[in-house]
């Protein structure tokens, strides 16, 4: 066991190096450039068309309202990574790290608007009604190469039993142990019980059930979290100081080799902001497709949404409790760290809370990851093997329970490395379609102003 550890330890080193970072980074420097930095100055825009239009339906019934598809899209990305992924990105690569973590966000909002914007333009209506896409279709249409389709539907699968399964049951089941009690495997069991009884309902039970958890736990723990940095106010000057000076800091070079602080607080920084976020996967497309919205854009701009709002204010935010409280410099337990900050300032019934919302982004992140691999399953090998998938996934939910916790993040890591370069070089190859798309719309949006 210890020689397989290692083993994913270097190839996770190795899939996070230089080069995906340079292709994540650039790729979402490349589309910002050519869109004219579509998220900032057309935020005005970005904001009518999310949040100022969270009343509509939709326009037609071929699948999603737009605010279920973001709420499906969000359950997937909103999870424990908002929670326990920031705080393995702090310990393994400092306070830096979320330096990086914005950078990404940043780059990233445009990459989840580029992928968003190709699965809607390359969608199919399925044999049921409802709108099917992602990746793997803009692939074929867009690419005109099924094969890489295919092989993109396969990372995805894969990625499911990390993202989806594993990480979300673990921290699950960290945190109602400490909050609760209760023992790893009891959650796991009753976790694996209850999934099984809400798949069966499909996509539509899916996105009924996202559109009224996600803003409650989102709600509560952005509550949780003001209060905590309302108390240490006086310190977030200094947590901020901390943050931009460890990103560019060389310190290390004296132990570790010159540069080697900055290099981690990158690797993590990013490779958690895409885990939580899901920009450049390419996975959170599927769920956006489903949407009855005709509009490739408008719903381009549900996914900067959503990458502003999972990274740059629910991530921040759990930084900010972990670093402004000192519990970075107190408790180096990644399982215990955010728990740790929460219970230092508003006590052990904080514990409680978190332990509820960490189940309920497990768990509603765990049901849309689910229904990304399906439609994988059924776009790559048919629909006569997503029962076997079922199996196996109910399965590994159990198992992520109860998995030292180390090995799940490691290996959540590596299949989104794999998940994310398809899906990145499609981007880049069809970035002249998201400009033509793009402009359009502005152009739209001007002459319309021009009318009135």
């Amino acid at each position: 066991m210890g020689d397989f550890f290692s083993f994913v330890k270097v190839l996770r080193t190795f899939l996070w190096g230089p080069c995906t970072i340079i292709l994540i980074l650039g790729v979402g420097l490349y589309v910002s450039v050519a869109t004219g930095f579509f998220q900032i100055f057309w935020v005005k825009d970005i904001f009518k068309n999310t949040i100022g239009s969270i009343k509509k339906s939709g326009e037609d019934g071929k699948g999603l309202s737009p605010v279920q598809a973001v709420a499906t899209a969000l359950a997937g990305s909103l999870g424990t990574g908002n929670i326990f992924g920031v705080a393995t990105a702090l310990v393994a690569g400092g306070p830096g790290a979320i330096f990086w973590m914005w950078v990404s966000a940043f780059l990233g909002m445009m990459l989840k608007y580029s992928e968003v914007l190709l699965s809607v333009n390359y969608r199919v209506c399925g044999k049921d009604g409802m709108y099917c896409g992602g990746p793997m279709y803009v692939m074929e249409k867009g690419l005109k190469c099924k094969f890489m389709g295919k092989i993109f539907a396969v990372f995805c699968i894969l990625a499911s039993f990390g993202i989806g399964s594993t990480t979300q049951t673990n921290s699950a089941a960290i945190a109602l142990e400490k909050g609760f009690g209760l023992s790893k495997v009891i959650t796991s069991v009753v976790v694996t019980m209850l999934f099984f009884i809400v798949i069966i309902g499909g996509i539509k039970r899916l996105g009924s059930i996202a559109e009224k958890v996600v803003p409650f736990m989102s709600i509560t723990y952005i509550l949780m979290s003001l209060i905590v940095l309302f108390k240490n106010s006086s310190n977030l000057p200094n947590s901020f100081k901390l943050i931009f000076d460890s990103a560019f800091s060389f310190k290390a070079g004296v132990s570790g080799g010159l540069g080697y602080l900055v290099n981690a607080a990158m690797q993590y920084g990013i490779a958690r902001s895409v885990f939580v976020s899901e920009a450049g996967l390419g996975s959170s497309p599927i769920a956006h497709a489903a949407s009855n919205v005709k509009s490739q854009v408008k719903q381009g701009q549900w996914g900067i949404f959503e990458v502003f709002f999972n990274t740059i204010v629910m991530c921040t935010m759990t930084a900010l409790v972990i670093i402004s409280t000192g519990a970075l410099g107190v408790c180096q337990d990644k399982e215990q760290l955010t728990l740790f900050a929460f219970s230092k300032e508003l006590g052990s019934f904080s514990s409680v809370l978190l332990a509820v919302c960490t189940a309920l982004f497990a768990f509603t992140t765990t049901m849309s990851w689910c229904y990304y691999a399906e439609q994988s399953i059924k776009y790559g090998f048919g629909e006569k093997y997503i029962l076997i998938y079922r199996i196996i996934y109910i399965l590994s939910i159990g198992i992520g329970g109860v998995c030292a916790m180390d090995l799940v993040w490691q290996l959540s890591d590596i299949f989104n490395a794999l998940m994310a370069y398809p899906n990145l070089i499609a981007i880049l190859l069809l970035s002249p379609k998201i400009v033509q798309i793009t402009k359009k719309h502005k152009q739209d949006v001007i002459s319309k102003k021009y009318k009135k």
